[in-house]
């Protein structure tokens, strides 16, 4: 009885904190600079290779006919010029792997300083591989820049569920999505030819990659790190005190360390987890599940299949091949503001109808532009609603698909086991992508237009799993999630509650001091109680 009057307590305690929260200046800065430097990038590498194709495979064919006296034939430049594509998913696999122990050894924020290195190491190589007459070099900075991205893709996310309330943590999270959606932008317009989408001034595209990192570098050390991290793998009280009045805006923060603190006692300990025993752990198996699920249909729901038959369709509904450049920027601010619409209402909505129904929009319109691509040269004006077709699965997918997935993963798993899971998040994420790139063409190849059918069926398989599946997470904290995974997890409540309220018989002023007071003594308990 006690234990509950004590919940229903820090409940109501929760309903008045939340009327209460601000963005205050530091959380607005950490999360546009992080997010700058991070997401914008990967964003950026997306589409910066677009632009420049034809001028990058004729400095292939010509450094290959310095070298050895011949032009290089064309299934060789096409496996040259699909490697510099596709390798930078291999480079994202890489940095997913090994993240975890980076984040667990530097901290949140430095691991987002240190990836700073690769950008700036991939910008290097890129932008003077034309000058030092080396396509080897470009190829090789794709491949740290994909570092850079595997790494940021799950460190980023990471930092920003943990320095937010969990009151905006939705809104928040959603910053990483749209910053890939304007890096994607950003590259389409530099890309143009009054810019740098010229032959002589191709390399600046790659260049430019260092102004982002070199910015993050100059502001994110002047912010605080992740305050969860600070208190509960480096039990730096005093610390991680500071760091939430910085990002809460306001000098009483005793309910926010207490929570924290509450979590502590339900993990037991804060050592961290392995991804084998994140995939043991039973409590948390459907979380892991879906979290594989969200993240394999975010790369395998049909996106980079829009892409590749933008131009296409366009050049189909009467738009001249110089002008396609042009009304594909359509595409990217259509990107853009449906991921800014996503993060606004994020908090009002939920996850679950923003997810689900973003796919359940992605299969309505993979299916009217199957049927407008068949009977597009029957009827004169279905190129214009194979247009209209791209734009609204574009905009679905970044209504919920397209961030959501790095909230959720932020939010299903306590402290010690979040590196393992944005581990197991970021390589489904890069191999899926890897998956794509490689059997796409073949799908292509064999069914034609009717391949978007595919895409429309891994929706559809996505949007039922979610529907039966998640709960709605906004506003909750990480046990009251975990109680919704509870009954398909076999755990039963009553082992929640016992680890949860295991050491209520100390007050939290006796706790905290216990807490500071170990930490102060260097020594290390098993438990806070």
């Amino acid at each position: 009885m006690e234990n509950k009057q004590q919940s229903n307590g820090v409940m109501k305690e929760n309903k008045e904190v939340k009327k209460k929260v601000n963005w205050s200046g530091s959380l607005i800065v950490a999360s546009l600079t992080g997010a700058f430097g991070s997401s914008f990038l990967y964003g950026y590498n997306l589409s910066v290779v677009n632009a420049p194709a034809v001028y990058i495979k004729k400095f292939y064919n010509e450094t290959w006919q310095r070298r050895y006296g011949f032009s290089v034939d064309e299934s060789t430049l096409t496996l040259l010029w699909s490697v510099t594509v596709s390798i930078f998913a291999i480079g994202g696999l890489v940095g997913a792997i090994i993240v975890t122990p980076i984040v667990k050894f530097f901290g949140r924020k430095c691991t987002l300083l240190l990836n700073n290195v690769f950008a700036v190491t991939a910008a290097l190589l890129m932008s003077l591989s034309l000058l030092a007459g080396s396509f080897e070099m470009l190829i090789l900075g794709r491949i740290i820049m994909g570092v850079d991205a595997g790494i940021s893709l799950s460190a980023l996310p990471m930092y920003l569920s943990e320095i937010s309330p969990k009151e905006i943590r939705g809104s928040l999270g959603q910053v990483t999505a749209i910053f890939i959606c304007i890096g994607v932008f950003t590259g389409q317009v530099l890309g143009l030819p009054e810019i740098f989408g010229q032959e002589s001034r191709w390399p600046y595209l790659f260049g430019a990659i260092a102004v982002p990192s070199l910015i993050q570098v100059v502001i994110l050390p002047f912010l605080p790190e992740s305050p969860r991290y600070l208190l509960l793998e480096k039990h730096n009280t005093s610390e991680a005190e500071k760091a939430f009045q910085r990002f809460l805006g306001k000098d009483d923060v005793s309910h926010e360390i207490e929570e924290v603190l509450a979590e502590s006692r339900v993990q037991r300990n804060t050592k961290l987890v392995s991804i084998l025993q994140l995939l043991r752990t039973h409590a948390v198996r459907w979380q892991v599940v879906t979290v594989v699920v969200t993240m394999g249909c975010y790369q395998l729901c049909g996106l980079n299949a829009i892409w590749y038959y933008t131009n296409n369709i366009f050049s189909e509904a009467g738009i001249s091949h110089e002008t396609i450049p042009y009304v594909t920027l359509s595409t990217g601010a259509v990107e853009t503001l449906a991921a800014v619409f996503s993060g606004l209402v994020i908090e009002r909505l939920g996850r679950r109808p923003l997810l689900i129904g973003g796919f359940g929009l992605m299969i309505v319109f993979f299916s009217v532009l199957t049927v407008s691509l068949t009977l597009q040269d029957t009827v004169h004006w279905l190129p214009y609603l194979s247009i209209f077709c791209i734009l609204a699965i574009i905009a679905s997918f970044c209504i919920g698909p397209g961030g959501i997935p790095f909230v959720l993963t932020g939010e299903f798993f306590q402290q010690s086991q979040r590196p393992a899971a944005f581990m197991i998040a970021g390589t489904v994420n890069w191999l899926s992508n890897f998956a794509v790139g490689l059997l796409f063409p073949f799908i292509q190849a064999g069914l034609q237009t009717y391949c978007f059918l595919v895409f429309a069926a891994i929706c559809f398989a996505g949007a039922t799993y979610l529907f039966f599946v998640l709960p709605e997470t906004k506003n909750k904290t990480f046990h009251e999630i975990s109680q919704a995974f509870a009954k398909r997890n076999k755990v039963t409540l009553e082992m929640q509650e016992m680890n949860h309220y295991a050491g209520e018989r100390k007050s939290s002023a006796e706790q905290e001091s216990d807490f500071t007071s170990s930490v102060d003594n260097g020594e290390t308990k098993k438990g806070i109680v």
